[in-house]
């Protein structure tokens, strides 16, 4: 009542598979941490647009609206879906204004715009002791914090939490009514 010899082309047969699913995982392995691994987004500034001028008598102050175009470069083989979310924007560390930004996705490998337009309060600006320097120089400094929460999705079955931190130095150019802005961001899973 011993056991049966197990045939050698089974022993053959069961040494392959073995092999073959640590050569399969290995390739998974080695295309998540390359190809797959996550990259940070760029973000850029398209534009800052004056869009108008609001005085208002009584109390007497004076606001304006900037029309922000910001582009996301997504270098990622999955898409970002995020959601409603705030920029908040300051003006030599002086609370300027804050942006909402509606939930939208940015495709894997692909670039989206996103618009939205902020009304700065120019009383805000004028307390702020760097105001008349920089004004006389006809640049302003803005500094734009935005925390975007969402899903990425990897290879349409993958979905994780992720999260993108973006800090933009924006400089408003008065006289030219023109901006540059250099932005990092950080992906956080």
């Amino acid at each position: 009542m011993g056991l049966k010899k197990i045939p050698r082309s089974l022993k053959i047969c069961g040494i392959a598979t073995i092999i073959l699913i640590v050569i399969l995982i290995a390739v998974i392995l080695i295309l998540f941490f390359t190809i797959l691994k996550p990259k940070q987004p760029k973000i850029t500034t398209q534009q800052v647009t004056f869009e108008g001028f609001r005085l208002f008598l009584n109390p007497f102050h004076l606001e304006f609206t900037l029309g922000l175009v910001v582009t996301v470069n997504n270098p990622n083989y999955g898409s970002f879906k995020y959601d409603n979310t705030t920029a908040y924007i300051t003006y030599r560390g002086t609370p300027a204004t804050e942006a909402p930004i509606e939930k939208d996705t940015i495709p894997a490998r692909g670039k989206h715009d996103i618009s939205t337009e902020v009304v700065v309060d120019v009383d805000n600006l004028v307390s702020n002791p760097y105001y008349a320097a920089d004004y006389a120089t006809g640049c302003l400094n803005f500094t734009s914090l935005t925390t975007f929460h969402g899903k990425a999705k990897v290879l349409r079955f993958l979905k994780l939490k992720a999260t993108i931190h973006s800090a933009c130095d924006i400089s408003v150019y008065v006289q030219y009514q023109n901006s540059s802005a250099v932005c990092k961001s950080k992906v956080k899973y």
